[in-house]
C-alpha cells in the first residue's frame, strides 16, 4: 500500500474514532459536567465569598480586578479536569475489552489514541467556552487584548490541551481500572491550585514558592494572563511552550510504548 494509502486509511479511521469518542461524551455527560461543575464553583466562589478580601491582597480594585486575575487559571484548570475524564475514558476502553476488539480490525493502530486526544481537546476547548461564558456573566472583560492576543490565548489553550491530553492517555493506559486512573490524573487539577491562579507567587512563603514557580501551570497561567489583560509575560511565554512541547512528546512516547504492549 503506497503512503497517500496509508494516509488517507490512518485519517479515515482516525476521524472514526473522534466520532466515537464525542458521540461517547454526548451519551454519557455526567462524567463531563461533574468535572466542568469544579472550575465553575471555584469561579463563583472566589468571586462572591474571597473576592473583596483577594482584591485588596493585589493592590485593590476591587471584586472586578480580581475577575480578571482570577479567570485564567480557572480556564487552564478547566483544560486539567477535562484531560481527567480523558484518563478514565482511556482506562474503561482498556478494561471493558473495546481496545482487544479494535486490535483484531483492520483498522490504522494508532487511530483509538488521536481519536481520544482530539476528541479530548475539543472537549476542553467546549468547556473553556462554558467557564469563559459563565466569567463574562459574572463580570470578566478582556478589553485591552488586541486580536493577536485574543488569538494567542486560543492557541495556547489549544496547545496546553494538548499537551495534558497526551499524559492523561498516558495515565489512563497504564491504570489498572477507571477510579485508579481518576486518581493518577488527580495531580492535572491540583496543580492549579498550587500555582499562580489565585495569588501572585510573589506574595507566597519563600519555602513554598518554588513549587509554584517550577511547575507547568504557572507560566502558562501569566502568558494566558498577559495575552488576555493585554499586559506583558516577559520570559513566561516561552516557558510555557517549552513546558508545552516537553508534555507533548513525554505522553506521546508514553501513550504509543504502553498501547504498543500486548494486553496479558
Amino acid at each position: 500500500m503506497s503512503a497517500p494509502q496509508t494516509f488517507s486509511l490512518a485519517l479515515r479511521d482516525s476521524s472514526t474514532m473522534v466520532r466515537r469518542n464525542l458521540l461517547h461524551a454526548r451519551r454519557y455527560p455526567s462524567l463531563t459536567l461533574n468535572l466542568l461543575l469544579t472550575p465553575v464553583m471555584l469561579l463563583l466562589l472566589f468571586v462572591y465569598v474571597f473576592g473583596d478580601v483577594m482584591s485588596a491582597g493585589l493592590g485593590g480594585g476591587g471584586r472586578s480586578a480580581y475577575v480578571a486575575y482570577l479567570v485564567p487559571g480557572l480556564l487552564l484548570m478547566t483544560v486539567g479536569s477535562t484531560a481527567i475524564g480523558t484518563a478514565v475514558s482511556v482506562s474503561m476502553d482498556m478494561t471493558e475489552g473495546i481496545v482487544a476488539r479494535f486490535r483484531t480490525m483492520a483498522i490504522h493502530r494508532g487511530s483509538v489514541l488521536v481519536g481520544h486526544v482530539v476528541g479530548s481537546v475539543l472537549k476542553a476547548v467546549l468547556s473553556v467556552v462554558v467557564v469563559g461564558a459563565v466569567a463574562v456573566a459574572i463580570g470578566f472583560r478582556s478589553t485591552d487584548a488586541t486580536a493577536l492576543e485574543w488569538l494567542a490565548a486560543f492557541g495556547l489553550l489549544v496547545l496546553f490541551a494538548t499537551a495534558l491530553t497526551w499524559i492523561a492517555v498516558g495515565m489512563g493506559l497504564g491504570a489498572p481500572n477507571a477510579e485508579a486512573a481518576s486518581n493518577n490524573a488527580t495531580p492535572l487539577i491540583l496543580l492549579p491550585l498550587l500555582s499562580s491562579a489565585f495569588v501572585p507567587v510573589d506574595g507566597m512563603p519563600g519555602w513554598f514558592r518554588p513549587v509554584a514557580e517550577y511547575q507547568p501551570f504557572t507560566p502558562a497561567i501569566e502568558t494566558l494572563r498577559g495575552l488576555l489583560l493585554g499586559s506583558g509575560i516577559g520570559h513566561n511565554g516561552w516557558l510555557a511552550v517549552a513546558w508545552c512541547v516537553a508534555l507533548v512528546v513525554l505522553g506521546y512516547v508514553w501513550s504509543t510504548a504502553s498501547f504498543a504492549r500486548d494486553p496479558k
